[in-house]
């Protein structure tokens, strides 16, 4: 009896993705050499990794035959069954398809398309403008990971919200103890991951049950307002779901923006002719972002599941059985990008990437995401004269969401 590959360990283990060359040479070889890789390690349901981008977006757009689940995040086994027994289950739009899914999307969706989106850009232009003149006033030394990237997104989506900015600490708290939960930076006086978790879930329950009755007593034009008040298929949302929708914009709505722009920005400052060029072609700005996007890919993965078989390059997938969809993975497959390993502000197709996923599960605030760094992208390289990386950049031990979470930079003002 042949031993079980362990190669799929890059896609479990959190230390290993704050490796990232490390990491994107070990997906490269399965790309290769195992592109649909059955994964078995002890504590864990088996599941197939898919790896090149053909069939990342081939699974992603097809809503039909590869199905989200309430398990749609890869964990260990006991972690799903703990949360199950004290009641807490993944309850947002990332583990919901169908007419569920639906329904619970469309509450939101009208915040989140093109035109909503474009009419924030007054307020996102003074948020970004806000926080390239305060890189300035810190004489141009910073953790940009931390001072910059972090609290930027993070307002713009808290303006959304409606959450008042003396809260926004402890919402970055909270988001950190859901996203953060595997990196020992994050835990502070607890050990146990899984207390840090449902400590998080409980804060949040709290926080937002107050802005729920708050808002149904005064409502607002925000979307905490939208979602307090809203009903799906007649009836009020109920308190699991509603306090799960409210979680994961809160946190999806800016962890997973902060990456992109820490990261890209890391990789951008790493090749100073790409900074040139920007700075000399400021018109190259969105598809500048794209390749950010491309190149971090702060989402790395999700879980689909198998109405029927499938036949994904060449291995035959059962029934029943689990997809993990490595993204990070497929936007670096030499199959669809030219030199993957290059950054590439020019990048002729960099818009092919595919870290927001597809099919009815793109990702609902990706237009914000993209406006965000479109927007202080091209105003911090239109304040700066130098600007480099000052240190060793420190990257999230997290294998769902994560990205650089420190990045020291130095930069020269005009």
């Amino acid at each position: 009896m042949s031993e079980p590959d362990t190669r799929g360990t890059i896609f479990i283990d959190p230390i290993l993705y704050a490796d990232q060359e490390a990491w994107h040479a070990a997906a490269a070889e399965l790309r290769d050499d195992a592109p649909v890789l059955r994964v078995e390690i002890d504590g864990y349901t088996p599941f197939w990794a898919v790896t090149r981008h053909e069939d990342v977006f081939a699974v992603s757009r097809d809503n039909e035959h590869f199905l989200n689940t309430r398990n749609s995040v890869l964990g260990p086994d006991a972690q799903f069954e703990f949360l199950k027994s004290i009641g807490i289950e993944g309850e947002t739009l990332i583990h919901m398809d169908g007419d569920e899914h639906r329904d619970h999307r469309n509450v939101a969706n009208d915040w989140f398309r093109p035109r909503a989106v474009a009419k924030r850009q007054v307020a996102i232009d003074a948020i970004a403008d806000e926080f390239v003149e305060q890189f300035r006033q810190m004489d141009g030394t910073c953790d940009f990971a931390q001072d910059i990237a972090v609290p930027y997104t993070l307002r713009v989506i808290m303006g959304i919200f409606g959450i008042p900015q003396e809260d926004e600490p402890t919402m970055l708290k909270l988001t950190q103890g859901i996203f953060g939960a595997a990196d020992p930076e994050y835990l502070g006086d607890l050990s146990d991951p899984m207390a840090l978790l449902t400590d998080t879930i409980a804060q949040f329950d709290a926080y937002f049950d107050e802005l729920t009755e708050d808002r149904r007593a005064h409502p607002t034009d925000d979307l905490a307002t939208v979602i307090a008040t809203s009903e799906v298929n007649g009836c009020p949302m109920d308190s699991n779901a509603r306090l799960w929708y409210y979680t994961i914009v809160a946190t999806a709505g800016h962890d997973t923006t902060s990456f992109a722009l820490s990261g890209g920005l890391e990789a951008l400052l790493r090749h100073p002719d790409q900074v040139a060029l920007l700075q000399a072609r400021p018109e190259l700005v969105n598809n500048a972002v794209d390749e950010m996007i491309r190149w971090t890919s702060p989402v790395r993965h999700f879980l689909r599941y198998l109405t029927r078989p499938a036949t994904l390059s060449g291995v035959e997938v059962p029934e029943g059985d689990r997809l993990l969809l490595s993204y990070p993975s497929a936007n670096r497959d030499e199959r669809m990008f030219d030199d993957p390993m290059t950054f590439d502000v020019a990048r002729p197709n960099a818009n092919r990437m595919i870290a927001f996923g597809g099919g009815e599960h793109f990702c609902l605030g990706s237009t914000f995401a993209r406006r965000e760094l479109r927007t202080i992208l091209p105003k911090l390289l239109a304040a700066v004269d130098t600007v480099e990386v000052a240190g060793l950049p420190e990257w999230a031990q997290a294998n769902f969401v994560g990205g650089v979470k420190h990045l020291p930079v130095s930069a020269t003002f005009r």
